[in-house]
Protein backbone atom coordinates (compact mmCIF):
# COMPACT_ATOMS: atom_id res chain seq x y z
CA UNK A 1 0.00 0.00 0.00
CA UNK A 2 2.82 2.41 0.89
CA UNK A 3 4.52 1.66 -2.43
CA UNK A 4 1.32 2.60 -4.32
CA UNK A 5 1.18 5.88 -2.43
CA UNK A 6 4.81 6.63 -3.27
CA UNK A 7 4.26 5.87 -6.96
CA UNK A 8 1.18 8.12 -7.04
CA UNK A 9 3.08 10.90 -5.29
CA UNK A 10 5.86 10.64 -7.88
CA UNK A 11 3.35 10.71 -10.75
CA UNK A 12 1.67 13.79 -9.28
CA UNK A 13 5.00 15.51 -8.81
CA UNK A 14 6.09 14.72 -12.40
CA UNK A 15 2.75 15.87 -13.86
CA UNK A 16 2.92 19.13 -11.96
CA UNK A 17 6.60 19.85 -12.61
CA UNK A 18 6.38 18.99 -16.30
CA UNK A 19 3.18 20.84 -17.14
CA UNK A 20 2.31 23.50 -14.56
CA UNK A 21 4.31 26.24 -16.30
CA UNK A 22 2.79 25.47 -19.69
CA UNK A 23 -0.74 25.34 -18.26
CA UNK A 24 -0.28 28.56 -16.33
CA UNK A 25 1.01 30.31 -19.47
CA UNK A 26 -1.90 29.09 -21.57
CA UNK A 27 -4.41 30.23 -18.96
CA UNK A 28 -2.65 33.59 -18.60
CA UNK A 29 -3.02 34.15 -22.36
CA UNK A 30 -6.71 33.25 -22.17
CA UNK A 31 -7.48 35.40 -19.14
CA UNK A 32 -5.00 38.25 -19.36
CA UNK A 33 -4.48 37.97 -15.60
CA UNK A 34 -1.66 36.03 -13.97
CA UNK A 35 -3.44 35.70 -10.60
CA UNK A 36 -6.61 34.22 -12.10
CA UNK A 37 -4.48 32.00 -14.33
CA UNK A 38 -2.59 30.68 -11.30
CA UNK A 39 -5.87 30.01 -9.48
CA UNK A 40 -7.37 28.13 -12.44
CA UNK A 41 -4.15 26.18 -13.00
CA UNK A 42 -4.25 25.10 -9.36
CA UNK A 43 -7.94 24.21 -9.68
CA UNK A 44 -7.11 22.14 -12.77
CA UNK A 45 -4.56 20.07 -10.90
CA UNK A 46 -6.91 19.65 -7.95
CA UNK A 47 -9.64 18.45 -10.33
CA UNK A 48 -7.26 16.00 -12.02
CA UNK A 49 -6.07 14.65 -8.67
CA UNK A 50 -9.60 14.26 -7.33
CA UNK A 51 -10.62 11.97 -10.20
CA UNK A 52 -10.49 8.24 -9.66
CA UNK A 53 -8.60 7.78 -12.92
CA UNK A 54 -5.04 6.61 -12.40
CA UNK A 55 -2.49 9.24 -13.35
CA UNK A 56 -0.44 6.61 -15.17
CA UNK A 57 -3.39 6.13 -17.57
CA UNK A 58 -3.04 9.70 -18.90
CA UNK A 59 -1.23 9.30 -22.23
CA UNK A 60 -1.34 12.94 -23.38
CA UNK A 61 -1.00 15.03 -20.22
CA UNK A 62 -1.15 18.44 -21.91
CA UNK A 63 -4.23 17.53 -23.92
CA UNK A 64 -5.87 16.16 -20.79
CA UNK A 65 -4.95 19.21 -18.70
CA UNK A 66 -6.14 21.46 -21.53
CA UNK A 67 -9.57 19.80 -21.56
CA UNK A 68 -9.96 20.06 -17.79
CA UNK A 69 -8.69 23.66 -17.70
CA UNK A 70 -10.91 24.66 -20.63
CA UNK A 71 -13.98 23.42 -18.76
CA UNK A 72 -12.96 25.42 -15.71
CA UNK A 73 -12.29 28.45 -17.90
CA UNK A 74 -15.74 28.21 -19.49
CA UNK A 75 -17.28 27.97 -16.02
CA UNK A 76 -15.24 31.02 -14.95
CA UNK A 77 -16.41 33.10 -17.93
CA UNK A 78 -20.01 32.00 -17.49
CA UNK A 79 -19.89 32.90 -13.81
CA UNK A 80 -18.46 36.34 -14.62
CA UNK A 81 -21.14 36.89 -17.28
CA UNK A 82 -23.96 36.04 -14.87
CA UNK A 83 -22.43 38.08 -12.08
CA UNK A 84 -21.94 41.10 -14.35
CA UNK A 85 -25.51 40.92 -15.65
CA UNK A 86 -26.80 40.92 -12.08
CA UNK A 87 -24.51 43.77 -11.02
CA UNK A 88 -25.64 45.79 -14.05
CA UNK A 89 -29.27 45.24 -13.01
CA UNK A 90 -28.46 46.27 -9.41
CA UNK A 91 -26.72 49.42 -10.65
CA UNK A 92 -29.99 50.52 -12.26
CA UNK A 93 -31.77 50.43 -8.90
CA UNK A 94 -31.96 53.49 -6.67
CA UNK A 95 -29.21 53.42 -4.05
CA UNK A 96 -31.77 53.29 -1.24
CA UNK A 97 -33.03 49.87 -2.38
CA UNK A 98 -29.68 48.41 -3.42
CA UNK A 99 -29.02 45.05 -1.76
CA UNK A 100 -26.14 44.63 0.66
CA UNK A 101 -22.93 43.01 -0.59
CA UNK A 102 -23.88 39.86 1.34
CA UNK A 103 -27.30 39.75 -0.34
CA UNK A 104 -25.68 40.34 -3.71
CA UNK A 105 -23.32 37.41 -3.14
CA UNK A 106 -26.25 35.15 -2.20
CA UNK A 107 -28.24 36.19 -5.25
CA UNK A 108 -25.27 35.60 -7.57
CA UNK A 109 -24.73 32.14 -6.02
CA UNK A 110 -28.43 31.34 -6.50
CA UNK A 111 -28.34 32.57 -10.10
CA UNK A 112 -25.35 30.33 -10.76
CA UNK A 113 -27.23 27.34 -9.32
CA UNK A 114 -30.29 28.10 -11.46
CA UNK A 115 -28.05 28.49 -14.52
CA UNK A 116 -26.40 25.13 -13.81
CA UNK A 117 -29.81 23.52 -13.39
CA UNK A 118 -31.12 24.97 -16.65
CA UNK A 119 -27.95 24.14 -18.58
CA UNK A 120 -28.68 20.43 -18.05
CA UNK A 121 -31.92 20.72 -20.02
CA UNK A 122 -32.10 20.14 -23.78
CA UNK A 123 -31.99 23.43 -25.72
CA UNK A 124 -35.65 23.53 -26.81
CA UNK A 125 -36.88 22.57 -23.34
CA UNK A 126 -34.74 25.28 -21.72
CA UNK A 127 -35.85 27.86 -24.27
CA UNK A 128 -39.55 27.05 -23.81
CA UNK A 129 -39.18 27.18 -20.02
CA UNK A 130 -37.40 30.55 -20.09
CA UNK A 131 -39.90 32.03 -22.55
CA UNK A 132 -42.69 30.99 -20.23
CA UNK A 133 -41.15 31.90 -16.89
CA UNK A 134 -39.15 35.02 -17.76
CA UNK A 135 -41.11 36.49 -20.64
CA UNK A 136 -44.59 35.29 -19.69
CA UNK A 137 -45.40 33.98 -23.14
CA UNK A 138 -48.38 31.71 -23.64
CA UNK A 139 -47.81 28.14 -24.78
CA UNK A 140 -49.18 29.09 -28.22
CA UNK A 141 -46.66 31.95 -28.52
CA UNK A 142 -43.85 29.70 -27.31
CA UNK A 143 -44.82 27.08 -29.90
CA UNK A 144 -44.49 29.67 -32.67
CA UNK A 145 -41.17 30.97 -31.27
CA UNK A 146 -39.59 27.53 -30.81
CA UNK A 147 -41.12 26.01 -33.94
CA UNK A 148 -43.02 23.14 -32.34
CA UNK A 149 -46.63 22.31 -31.56
CA UNK A 150 -48.40 23.65 -28.50
CA UNK A 151 -48.68 20.07 -27.26
CA UNK A 152 -44.89 19.74 -27.49
CA UNK A 153 -44.49 22.95 -25.46
CA UNK A 154 -46.65 21.36 -22.74
CA UNK A 155 -44.34 18.33 -22.76
CA UNK A 156 -41.27 20.59 -22.61
CA UNK A 157 -42.70 22.47 -19.65
CA UNK A 158 -43.52 19.25 -17.83
CA UNK A 159 -40.00 18.00 -18.51
CA UNK A 160 -38.46 21.23 -17.21
CA UNK A 161 -40.63 21.27 -14.09
CA UNK A 162 -39.85 17.63 -13.32
CA UNK A 163 -36.13 18.33 -13.81
CA UNK A 164 -36.24 21.27 -11.40
CA UNK A 165 -38.22 19.34 -8.80
CA UNK A 166 -35.89 16.35 -9.02
CA UNK A 167 -32.85 18.56 -8.45
CA UNK A 168 -34.52 20.31 -5.51
CA UNK A 169 -35.38 16.96 -3.92
CA UNK A 170 -31.81 15.72 -4.46
CA UNK A 171 -30.47 18.77 -2.61
CA UNK A 172 -32.87 18.32 0.32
Amino acid sequence: MAADGLVRQQLVHRLYVDHQGWLNGWLRRQLGCSQRAADLAQDTFVRVLSKDQGLDAIREPRAYLHIVARGLLINHWRRRQIEQAYLDAVALQPEAVAPSPESQALVVETLLQVDAMLSRLPEKVRRAFLLSQLHGLTYAAIALEVGVSERMVKKYMAQAMLHCLTLIEDDA
